[in-house]
């Protein structure tokens, strides 16, 4: 068999001999195998593990084959079943067909017959598997993404994505706000031996820990108030490929536990589950946070740093990337515009606190309010008109007055947790209301802070 070792098989038989038999003919074909002498210990077993495949009697005393079929399609319906008996009829084989098992054998049969069947009833929970997860990439499809530069800072990330991405370990890219690291873990996956595997993406900003740890684990139906269906979480959805968990230095500490589990022997549980799954995922982790000072503070676990940084990937500020602002904002405005140089200056004087994000939401901006198809001056933001052709290689708008340097704090952390207000109301050490008062006071809009609604992400 050609992925046996993959298999996680359950045999059920109340025959003492035969059943011993089958486990070590199957354990000596090299995949782990768990055995039950009834129904009822099957069930048992089913609640505390996954199964791939499982190979049941029909004919025992208590819960026979058929009913243990019931049981698993209705609890445990990824796993493929395969029904034996002594006694076979037409009406049982149908019975069982109907019922959803995989196929049918009349003892006595050859070994080898049972182990192809065990096959191909794998390839078929495999099958069903990848549709699962393709159907839940769909719902969270990722917009295309292209990366653009040409400075030295850049290439040197290429370099380092072109290096880093075959391997499978763990990596933590790091950098400002709005610098791309959801792009360079995009790059990362597609040049990976994962790439025709599911890449999800999570950003722990933006949900509160509950929420956040049923979207990481998954939950079962019942487990806490609103839950009224079982959910797969992203590990599982995520399985056989790459995690990507963004702004990984605001997972609260329970759920940090938690996840140290997983990267340490690739089991969890989801919400209100006793069974522990097996997950095999590459995951890969970005912040804005300088987490080696969190572990010093005692707000970020050490032994996760060190499991999730395996190898760092620092992504330069756009005002160190020397020579690419014009190749971006080319790319930004399409072939159907143009910029006048004047504008186009005032744009690579600009500092860009908010880097690649920033300068997108700018452009995209000034296309509004732009007349015809060229971009002039005082079509681009009121921060960007601020500075001047003095020909300095990076202008920031610096200033004494008390309201401008609480606007400029406000959005910046408004845009490092995503437009969350609680988060950036705790951050800033105030209350929501304030909070509220303060955007209302600035004329804080949400295009400063958040993504623009572009359909094209780039470096």
């Amino acid at each position: 068999m050609s992925e046996v070792s993959k298999i996680d098989l359950l045999v059920v038989d109340d025959d003492d001999e035969f059943r011993s038999t089958m486990v070590q003919r199957f354990q000596h074909c090299g995949f782990p195998v768990h055995e039950a002498h009834n129904g009822e210990e099957a069930i048992s077993l089913a609640l505390r593990r996954d199964f791939d495949v499982a190979v049941f009697d029909i004919m025992m005393p208590g819960m026979s084959g058929l009913d243990l079929l019931r049981e698993f399609r209705k609890n445990h319906g990824d796993c493929e079943v395969i029904l034996l008996t002594g006694k076979g009829t037409i009406e049982s084989a149908v019975q069982a067909m109907k019922l959803g098992a995989f196929d049918y054998l009349t003892k006595p049969f050859p070994l080898k017959g049972l182990e192809s069947l065990i096959e191909k009833a794998y390839e078929r929970h495999s099958l069903r598997k990848e549709n699962r997860q393709l159907k839940t990439l769909l719902e969270r499809s990722q917009p295309h993404s292209e990366m653009i530069g040409q400075s030295t800072a850049i290439r040197e990330v290429f370099r380092l994505i072109e290096r880093a991405g075959p391997s499978d370990k763990a990596i933590l890219i790091q950098g400002e706000s709005g610098t791309g690291k959801e792009l360079v873990a995009q790059a990362l996956h597609r040049s990976s031996q994962r790439a025709d595997k599911p890449m999800v993406v999570i950003n722990c900003a933006t949900l509160p820990e509950h929420l956040l740890e049923s979207e990481l684990f998954g939950h079962e139906k019942g487990a806490f108030t609103g839950a009224v269906f079982t959910k797969q979480g992203l590990f599982e959805v995520a399985d056989g490929g790459t995690l990507f968990i963004d702004e990984i230095g605001e997972l609260p500490g329970a759920l940090q536990a938690k996840l140290l589990r997983v990267l340490e022997d690739g089991s969890l549980r989801r919400v209100g589950s006793i069974k522990e799954r097996r997950i095999n995922v590459r995951l890969l982790a970005a912040t804005n946070r300088n987490l080696a000072e969190d572990v010093k503070d005692g707000r970020f676990r050490e032994d996760l740093y060190y499991r999730i940084n395996v190898m760092s990937l620092d992504l330069p500020p756009l005002r160190e990337r020397t020579g690419d602002l014009r190749l971006l904002v080319a790319h930004f405005l399409g072939p159907q515009w143009e910029i006048e140089e004047e504008a186009l200056k005032l744009i690579e004087n600009h500092g860009w606190p908010g880097n690649i994000r920033q300068l997108l939401n700018a452009i995209e901006r000034a296309k509004i309010m732009g007349n015809g198809q060229t971009i002039h001056s005082v079509d681009l933001p009121r921060e960007v008109r601020q500075c001047l052709t003095t020909g300095q290689s990076a202008c920031v708008i610096e200033s004494d007055d008390l309201s401008t340097i609480e606007r400029t704090k406000i959005v910046t952390v408004l845009r490092r947790v995503v437009g969350n207000k609680t988060r950036a109301a705790q951050a800033l050490g105030i209350d929501r209301r304030k909070l509220y008062r303060l955007i209302e006071k600035y004329h804080i809009q949400k295009t400063d802070y958040m993504d623009s609604p572009s359909t094209t992400n780039t470096y």
